[in-house]
Formats: C-alpha cells, sequence, structure tokens
C-alpha cells in the first residue's frame, strides 16, 4: 500500500513502507489522545501551536508526514516532549 504526502500544490512523496504509515498514522493519535486528554479544540491548540487547525487535523488522521518543527510546536503546546509520542 503507498500513502501519497502532499508536499506542496506541485510535489507529492510516497510513502509505501508499512511501518512508516504505521508510525505516522501512531503519532497522529498519540496527539489526538493527549490534546483530548487535556480538553482542548483542534482550534485551540492549533493557536497555541502556531500551525493552520486544518494540518492538525491532518497529522492527527495521519494523512500527513509532519515535520520535526512542527512536532515540536505541537508537544510544547501538549506540554509533552516528542519521545512521549514516537
Amino acid at each position: 500500500m503507498s500513502v501519497y504526502f502532499n508536499v506542496n500544490e506541485d510535489f507529492y512523496f510516497v510513502v509505501d513502507n508499512n511501518d512508516e504509515i504505521e508510525l505516522i498514522k501512531s503519532i497522529g493519535e498519540k496527539i489526538k489522545a493527549r490534546r483530548l486528554e487535556m480538553n482542548l479544540s483542534q482550534e485551540i491548540l492549533s493557536f497555541d501551536a502556531n500551525i493552520p487547525r486544518n494540518q492538525i487535523g491532518r497529522i492527527e488522521r495521519g494523512e500527513i508526514n509532519t515535520s520535526i518543527l512542527t512536532l515540536h510546536k505541537i508537544c510544547k503546546a501538549l506540554n509533552i516532549e516528542i519521545k512521549e509520542i514516537l
């Protein structure tokens, strides 16, 4: 199975390794669980992390392979360390 990730309007990359796909989904699930544990909406998390709300949703659903910098911002807003979601 291959998953296509949109990097920008002109470029896509493919993740076709099941382990990588599962990691991306697992990270999203952990972010969502922590957000809900803190009773935060996606909108509040996006404001606190300074990233677009729709990007939070796509990360939580495992639709995008996000950057380390974005993960850092999200984890900082969720008061956790990156290692807790990996």
